[in-house]
């Protein structure tokens, strides 16, 4: 059984933590834009933390349920509705089959990601199932959901009754960056910058650009400068490096990027801090804060330990309210 597309949004595809190990190949890892709303959306509907999801852009598309499932939403809030009754982020929803599942406007955030108990009937392409558009690979025949798609779930599940939500939530604030800056830590061309654009770079507001997509978020804001002009050797690039373009603007390299670069590393956006990043809209203002390595390690773990204990919990909470329904 399937999900089937009713209505096309504007970008809607299958994505998951990525592929990794073939960068040398200019094969970029791709996968979410937010890993911390994946594994919530994966934790709350009983999969593992890197389960395909779909992810969701505004205007999203609306899915019509062929059969009934499990799912949870998470990451950016687009007043989601289930024939046309209001439900909530954060909380496993049961959707019976025949049931149209819609996103009415855009609150907050810039992506949100579905996850369906069991996951989705997709065949991997390099170990992964995320949408790699530019080579047409990976995910849902490598594209964007269309009109009239089905997109097959891997196993169906029982009918529960007239439940819609369950009684428990996911906590999320404590699992993202809340903080009014972005932390970054020095690149390996942080030095080439002079005195005034490094405290610009540190004290300065910068505007995300109207071209940013998948690949980059493109900063305005005052111009950067460097000692002295230097050509740079084309290097690997990864993902959360800030660089430093020709014209003195910044470009965050973000989960499409370029597998090199010739372009000075000014900086690079904390781990920790990649899905806050990643839930910015474009014309939204931003401002960074330098951290340590050691810092920046800590703050990675404690997501992880958080999202893991999420896991858990999750788990516990359906064994128990799944077991009548002898899914287990």
């Amino acid at each position: 059984m399937s999900i089937v597309v009713l209505q096309q949004g504007i970008m809607d595809t299958i994505q998951d933590k990525g592929r990794y190990g073939f960068q040398h190949l200019g094969i970029n890892p791709g996968g979410v834009m937010d890993r911390i709303a994946m594994a919530v959306a994966n934790a709350l509907t009983g999969n593992p933390p890197d389960e395909a999801v779909l992810e969701l852009h505004f205007p999203a598309g609306k899915y019509l349920f062929e059969a009934p499932a499990l799912i949870a939403l998470s990451g950016a809030d687009f007043s989601a509705t289930i024939d046309g009754r209001a439900v909530p982020l954060h909380q496993p929803l049961y959707v019976p089959a025949g049931a149209m599942l819609a996103f009415e406007k855009l609150r907050t955030g810039a992506r949100c990601y579905l996850a369906v108990r069991y996951g989705f009937a997709l065949t991997p392409w390099l170990g992964s199932c995320s949408t790699h558009l530019k080579v047409a690979q990976g995910g849902f025949k490598g594209r964007a959901l269309r009109k009239n798609d089905q997109l097959p779930l891997r196993q169906p599940l029982q009918t529960i009754g007239d439940r819609h939500m369950f009684p428990w939530t996911a906590a999320t604030d404590h699992l993202y960056n809340t903080q009014d800056t972005i932390r970054i830590l020095p690149g390996a061309c942080w030095d080439m910058l002079d005195a005034p654009s490094q405290q610009q770079l540190l004290t300065g507001s910068f505007r995300i650009g109207p071209h940013s997509d998948r690949m980059g978020f493109r900063l305005n804001g005052a111009p950067l400068r460097t000692h002295k002009k230097e050509e740079q050797l084309s290097a690997g690039i990864c993902k959360g490096a800030i660089q430093l373009l020709p014209d003195g603007q910044l470009i965050i390299l973000i989960a499409d990027h370029q597998t090199t670069g010739g372009y000075p590393v000014a900086a690079h956006v904390a781990t920790a801090d990649i899905p806050a990043l990643a839930q910015y809209q474009p014309g939204q203002s931003l401002q960074f804060s330098i951290t340590d390595r050691e810092a920046a390690e800590e703050a990675l773990w404690q997501q992880e330990r958080a999202i893991r204990y999420l896991q858990h919990a999750s788990q516990l909470h359906l064994e128990k309210w799944l077991l009548p329904y002898e899914l287990y």
